[in-house]
């Protein structure tokens, strides 16, 4: 609609003189039902005897509207903020959520906004609340909570193409809170918890397996040097002495616990 051209015919041109006639017999009386200001984020969408005057809003600063066939619709460029109630959504593996989103956009054609759609604002507040259900209809619940960014991104871009011809450019979408079952966040607390327990084994294993190497490596380096081993000996000892100076443990070789044993069953 807004991009037609159609004259007012000659009978409108007559009621645009008169009317242009009585404003100048009433001057200057009428030069204040004329004046009309329009602020620095408004534009001014002027019809004159049902048609729109001009393809390009008027604005802002003072214009002129002739009182008897012109009217004039006012549309604020600035950017909106629309809060998208909680949508009930059953993700692509059967999981129902609620999640809630923000839009930012604004207005910039103030023409199209008046003459293609009939409210704007509520048009793309419905528009958001399907486009919103639909694209998180076709993700899972792993992409839906790991994935905010690329999905308010496609959202986004499905708004633009929509909202095009309304004169109405959307900005940014947010994907604000996203709300699963208590008992579905209890199962996924749980498979959280058994994997942190598995890597938690699994690094204790590696763990064992890297001392008992360690260990073995010392032991074959212990049975080649006999002073290696008593000086080993030697160092464990100091050791329990400064832990607990009232207990010293000797141990003894087995060899000799064997020589023991034999001279006992001999007497």
């Amino acid at each position: 609609i807004a991009d037609r051209r159609e004259g007012i015919g000659v009978c409108g041109w007559i009621l645009v003189f008169l009317s242009f006639l009585l404003v100048l017999i009433t001057f200057p009386i009428s030069i204040w039902a004329c004046m009309k200001v329009i602020r620095e984020y408004e534009r001014a969408v002027v019809f004159r005897l049902g048609h729109i005057l001009s393809k390009k809003a008027k604005g802002a600063g003072v214009i002129l509207i002739l009182p008897c066939t012109d009217t004039f619709i006012k549309v604020d460029l600035r950017t909106v903020v629309c809060k998208i109630p909680p949508q009930e959504i059953l993700t692509k593996d059967a999981v129902t959520a609620r999640v809630d989103g923000v839009v930012y956009y604004r207005i910039y054609s103030a023409v199209s906004a008046v003459a293609n759609v009939s409210d704007v604002h509520s048009a793309t507040l419905l528009l958001a609340q399907t486009t919103l259900r639909n694209v998180l209809g076709m993700q899972s619940l792993a992409q839906l909570l790991a994935g905010h960014e690329e999905i308010a991104r496609s959202i986004q871009a499905i708004l633009n193409s929509a909202t095009e011809q309304w004169g109405v450019k959307v900005a940014r979408v947010e994907i604000k809170d996203v709300r699963i079952p208590v008992a579905m966040q209890r199962a996924m607390a749980a498979e959280a918890e058994a994997a942190q327990e598995k890597r938690a084994k699994v690094v204790a294993a590696e763990g064992e397996m890297n001392a008992s190497r360690a260990l073995k490596q010392a032991s074959m380096v212990l049975s080649e040097s006999p002073a290696g081993l008593h000086l080993r000996y030697l160092h464990t000892l100091i050791t329990l002495a400064a832990e607990n100076n009232s207990t010293i443990v000797f141990p003894l070789p087995m060899n000799i616990l064997g020589n023991l044993g034999q001279k006992s069953r001999g007497g």
